[in-house]
């Protein structure tokens, strides 16, 4: 039978108010039978997210300071919640076990995750669906890494038996039942999880935005939504800064075949963004589907004579970041040139001695550094075999009176990079827009 998996994050399950705005989402589709909770986000500006107050909770008894009164923060929380939802679930029974878990040492993830825990009792409470554990269903090996096709197989076995139920997201567990967390924001990866285990129609997740932007609304004033993206395009636009979806919930859904679509719980009757493998019947006058970017990068370029011909020079550049752990964005390079960009945070003050150690080891013809440099990412389906779009492109950057730093167009065929100023991102990212919106 066709289901709808559907997951809600921090801003969702806040209060009563967006609780209710669940309870009728879930009631206009009788296919949407499994239902992924992060926990509770903040109600107002000054709020605090009930997993920070945990982090915190956890942190305090650490260093043997008080914790009980953030404890306690926690339970106020959930049984306010509880009171207004007239829910069944014993939360002070429920925090006695957490309390008695903290005096015993638990680990840092299993306090994290009794927001995600709670939330989810209560959610199924409310609904009248069943409450399932992620515990002993979302595996994880000693070193940390999910196990895929065990969690598949263990999800699938579970949910078989039951029509409609509530899983907290961000949490599973060792093989020997210890407690493993995500990295914050993992209550993604859950729900596509579980639309794979289930082979869902579709995976929703949602979230307090109508989808995707074409741009950061901080940047361009009202940017186009994005009704359609592929996975290949969110991957670029999510590395580049883009940030409504973890990373890491793409893949399971994309092995599955299954669309994933970005809703608003505060706007449900917008479509929202839909991401999926193929274009699909996208308009085809569509050129450019999102731009992002990220600041502050290093960029050291290097010029030796028959660079191409000796065989371990890139090798060699990759040895002195490892030496000095750093990570590269990207490696550019012509016959004679290449380039590393570097995070300037990865670099941490110690430039003048990278650039001591390049030139001792690589002893190259000529070095030298661009510091504060940004990297955007124009972002489109087969964009690189439409002709004419890296020049109008550069054209709206000059005409923008920017500077261009540098230009990539690697083997992918859905970008183009340009590194600018970091003074001239917001500018650059505005003249890109305004150079493609109109057939977006």
């Amino acid at each position: 039978m066709s289901s709808i998996v559907t997951k809600f994050g921090g801003s969702s399950v806040a209060d009563r108010i967006q609780l209710e705005k669940i309870k009728g989402i879930i009631a206009k589709d009788e296919r949407r039978k499994y239902v992924v909770v992060s926990a509770p986000g903040k109600r107002f500006q000054n709020d605090n997210k009930i997993t920070d107050v945990l982090y915190l909770t956890y942190a305090s008894k650490e260093q043997n300071l008080p914790y009980d009164q953030l404890l306690q923060v926690v339970e106020d929380r959930f049984l306010a919640i509880a009171a207004n939802l007239g829910s069944k679930v014993d939360v002070k029974k429920e925090m006695d076990v957490i309390r008695g878990e903290m005096e015993k040492g638990c680990s840092k993830d299993y306090i994290a995750s009794r927001g995600e825990f709670l939330t989810a009792m209560l959610v199924a409470d409310y609904l009248g669906f069943e409450f399932v554990d992620a515990e002993g269903l979302i595996l994880f090996d000693e070193k940390g890494k999910m196990l895929v096709e065990e969690t598949n197989k263990a999800l699938d076995d579970e949910l078989k038996k039951h029509d409609k139920a509530v899983i907290p997201g961000f949490y599973g567990s060792y093989l020997d039942g210890t407690i493993k967390t995500f990295s914050r924001g993992g209550s993604d990866i859950t729900g596509s999880v579980v639309a794979r285990a289930v082979k869902a129609d579709v995976y929703e997740n949602w979230t307090d935005v109508s989808g995707f932007l074409m741009a950061d609304p901080r940047i361009v004033d009202n940017p186009k939504p994005i009704n359609h993206i592929t996975y290949m395009e969110l991957r670029e636009l999510s590395y580049m800064g883009a940030s409504v979806l973890h990373e890491d919930a793409i893949y399971p859904a994309r092995m599955a075949g299954i669309p994933i679509n970005i809703r608003n719980t505060n706007a449900p009757e917008d479509p929202g963004t839909m991401i999926t493998a193929e274009v699909g019947d996208r308009d085809p006058e569509t050129i450019v589907t999102g731009i992002a970017g990220k600041k502050d990068f290093t960029v050291i370029s290097m010029y030796k004579a028959n660079m191409s011909s000796k065989r371990s020079f890139i090798r060699r550049i990759l040895g002195i970041l490892e030496d000095y752990s750093c990570s590269f964005e990207r490696i550019p390079s012509g016959i004679d040139t290449v380039s590393v960009i570097i995070p300037g945070q990865d670099i941490g003050g110690r430039l003048e001695e990278m650039m001591d150690t390049f030139k001792e080891r690589l002893n190259p013809d000529s070095i030298e550094a661009d510091e504060h440099v940004s990297m955007i990412a124009t972002v489109g389906w087969g964009m690189s075999k439409r002709p004419g779009v890296a020049a109008r492109l550069f054209t709206a950057i000059a005409n923008a009176d920017i500077n261009l730093r540098l230009i990539e167009q690697g083997s992918s065929e859905v970008n183009i990079i340009i590194g600018v100023a970091n003074n001239d991102y917001e500018k650059a990212i505005r003249a890109i827009y305004n150079e493609f919106s109109v057939e977006a």
